[in-house]
């Protein structure tokens, strides 16, 4: 019972704001209930966050990289820890996005003011599919949640943080939108999010082989435009997991060159037999 008040503690945040504006002003027992209830949820909040500060020393997974072609490495650990943030075991996550031109990402332009949003179908990532990275077993899957317009805009990275922290306070799959885990074995579990609305082409208790087809590229969930949200825990719930550094066999495509590790952020790169 207190675990579960401890992973879903944003509802206390959302009850905070409740109490505060049911108030109407002065200070009074609903007031000083809703700071309670915000000071309560910050508190778990920070907790939570620290116990998913990965085990140190931990030396890298190798797995296959879970696309094909020519990508481009966004937020990654190659380039900073945490990648992302600790929380829901992100530390050594990566954003993968399509290059099919063989430079740079191609897709529509990023915008001052306008157009606010763009149709996913108009990126090349979205459609593209998604591999198993090694053998293993699917332990959860969500395929239902719509692939929304982009945020490829100043007003529309505005929305993005606030709809990132309200998409928080929620369970998981409110930040992953559509996504497949899939356990590799020794406790690993790889997380793929952002997927195509429909596209999850494995089930819950599927074994599957390496380089097999498990969805597509969307924009579902906290996503500013289609990409694949790729990372490793030390178990399959994000919100108590631990992330694991993971390394790849990929191919530089700026030198040519064959490496084991992560690429850069904003290198391009395609996995080693690909």
């Amino acid at each position: 019972m207190l675990m579960t008040v401890w992973k879903r503690h944003g509802l206390l945040f959302g009850a905070s704001a409740v109490c505060v504006l049911a108030n109407g002003s002065g200070t009074g027992p609903l007031w000083i209930a809703g700071v309670a209830l915000l000071a309560l949820g910050g508190l778990l909040h920070w907790l939570l966050i620290r116990r998913q500060h990965p085990v140190p020393g931990r030396a890298p997974v190798p797995v296959a990289v879970p696309v094909t072609g020519r990508w481009t490495a966004l937020n990654g650990p190659a380039t900073k820890v945490p990648s992302h943030t600790h929380s829901h075991a992100q530390t050594y996550a990566i954003d993968l996005v399509y290059a099919p031109g063989g430079g740079e990402a191609q897709g529509p332009p990023f915008a001052t003011a306008w157009p606010f949003g763009r149709r996913p179908e108009q990126f090349p990532t979205f459609g593209r599919p998604v591999l198993a990275p090694a053998d293993g077993v699917v332990v959860a899957v969500e395929g239902r949640m719509r692939d929304h317009w982009s945020r490829t805009s100043l007003p529309g990275y505005g929305f993005l943080y606030l709809e990132g922290f309200l998409r928080g306070l929620g369970w998981p799959r409110h930040l992953w939108g559509n996504h497949v885990l899939l356990e590799l074995g020794d406790g690993v579990v790889a997380g793929f999010a952002h997927l195509r609305r429909g596209s999850p082409a494995v089930a819950v208790g599927d074994r599957v082989r390496a380089g097999q087809r498990l969805g597509e590229c969307g924009n579902s969930g906290n996503s500013s435009e289609p990409h694949l949200h790729f990372q490793l825990m030390d178990g399959p719930d994000p919100v108590t997991a631990r992330g694991v550094p993971f390394r790849w066999s990929y191919r530089d495509e700026a030198s040519g060159t064959e490496r084991s590790g992560v690429p850069e952020d904003a290198a391009v790169f395609s996995g080693v037999g690909a």
